[in-house]
């Protein structure tokens, strides 16, 4: 098993000097991190930052996960959301890591600076995600007691959040049983496939909504989405995930390219030119939810002054290098719902919060609000007769930022504003909302 490294910068100052690429590492707070064998063959990565506060102890711990799968937490997670530095290593006003401990973990195996040593190590379904989940856990709190007791709330993020309901259920039971020593306190969905289809079902109408798509693009869209529905119905998922990839491609061909993570936004140029593979294409599933995680500059960040800062790191290890096989590995998987997770979680009084942004259109609100209205959640009723409540925006006084509402352990928030990265796009609003999920505010 890989060492873990702890060091508190204020005592480590020739980190804050070059170590290559250009870049300078700035001193930071205390921070840990290290390998965890979670089965043969299968090493897991994950990274500590303490929180920012004269005692990290009156502020609790938060695990972030990304999505894909095979998205990087520590990589994209980090850098690019919610860590304390940027992707120029310049410090992040909306860190949350100045309201919580953050434990990023690069999850499934394969993903970032995780590994499997061979193809057949890679996980098929959020079962085995789970299970990975409880050995890392299991090890962390074993290592880490000062935490044990500091409420531990888990956020995610887009195929994250699946993942995220499955490890929550797993550690409910495991820290029932005793055999994982921590304080849960709830899990938080952002922009979550947790009913794929009632995301894909909901596409064309939320585009023709807001005029992005024609009567021809609407019926175009639908009878695409009417394929990914079948296959589902029929229980054939890796087909149905093929066709899922199908009805992107409709949707980008009738909206000249829309940008699925925010549709105010155009198509990065930097993730156009990286599409292209040495065979000259990459599939469109592939390019489109595995490459916006795994930009050329944050590649070259991670894979350079940061795995040479970590130390730990493999030498045939190269970040995000396993990222499509995971992909490919969990294809089977990709378009299961687990609401009925949900609904087990609720049961035994898990706090459940959803959270998802207005100009999302892969995992939009519309197919979100769907599934939750599916729920089995003996509060379900109570809570869709409830009044919502606006929240300020932080950044701009007297605007609306977001509406929540909230009843017994289930939450929704509606971040305005926001696309599928929600920290990037409105990092405020994420980070009050983050107070408030944590009873901060």
């Amino acid at each position: 098993m890989a060492p873990s490294w702890t060091r508190t910068w204020a005592a480590a100052l020739l980190f804050a000097v070059c170590i290559g690429g250009g870049w300078s590492l700035p001193v930071q707070g205390k921070e840990t991190w290290g390998y965890v064998d979670v089965r043969e063959g299968a090493h897991m990565f994950w990274w500590l930052y303490y929180a920012d506060s004269s005692s990290f102890k009156d502020l609790p711990l938060v695990m972030w996960l990304q999505g894909g799968p095979g998205g990087s937490s520590c990589g994209f997670g980090n850098f690019e959301e919610i860590g304390p530095l940027d992707t120029d290593l310049e410090p992040r006003k909306t860190s949350w890591v100045s309201s919580a401990s953050v434990l990023f973990v690069d999850n499934p195996v394969g993903t970032g600076y995780s590994y499997t040593d061979s193809e057949e190590a890679l996980t098929k379904d959020v079962a085995m995600v789970a299970a990975d989940m409880m050995v890392l856990l299991r090890e962390f709190f074993n290592k880490q007691t000062e935490f044990q007791s500091i409420p531990f709330y888990i956020f995610s993020e887009s195929y994250g959040g699946k993942m995220a309901a499955a490890i929550s259920l797993a550690l409910t039971k495991a820290v029932q049983k005793g055999s994982i020593k921590c304080n849960f306190a709830g899990v938080a969905l952002g922009d979550s496939w947790i009913s794929p289809l009632d995301s894909v079902l909901t596409w064309g109408p939320y585009l023709y909504s807001t005029s992005l798509l024609d009567d021809y693009g609407l019926m175009e869209v639908t009878r695409a989405a009417k394929a990914v529905q079948e296959a589902v119905e029929q229980g054939q998922y890796e087909k149905a995930t093929e066709q899922w990839s199908i009805t992107e491609n409709v949707v980008e061909q009738n909206t000249n390219g829309v940008n699925f993570y925010n549709i105010l936004t155009q198509q990065d140029d930097e993730l156009m030119k990286s599409s292209l593979n040495d065979n000259g294409y990459l599939s469109a599933m592939k390019f489109r939810h595995i490459r916006p995680l795994h930009r050329q500059s944050l590649s070259q960040l991670m894979n350079g002054p940061i795995r040479k800062k970590l130390g730990v790191i493999p030498k045939n290890v190269t970040w995000g290098g396993q990222a499509e096989e995971v992909f490919e590995s969990m294809s089977g998987d990709f378009m299961k719902p687990v609401v009925d997770i949900i609904d087990e979680l609720l049961a035994a009084g898990v706090n459940v919060t959803v959270y998802n942004g207005q100009l999302d259109l892969i995992v939009d609100t519309i197919g979100q609000e769907l599934w939750v209205k599916k729920l089995n959640w003996d509060g379900l009723k109570k809570f869709s007769q409830m009044k919502w409540t606006a929240l300020e925006d932080p950044e701009s006084a007297g605007q609306t930022g977001a509406f929540y509402k909230t009843y017994k352990n289930f939450a929704f928030y509606w971040i305005l504003k926001a696309g599928h990265m929600i920290p990037s796009d409105q990092g405020q609003m994420a980070l009050r909302m983050l107070k408030m999920v944590t009873l901060q505010e």
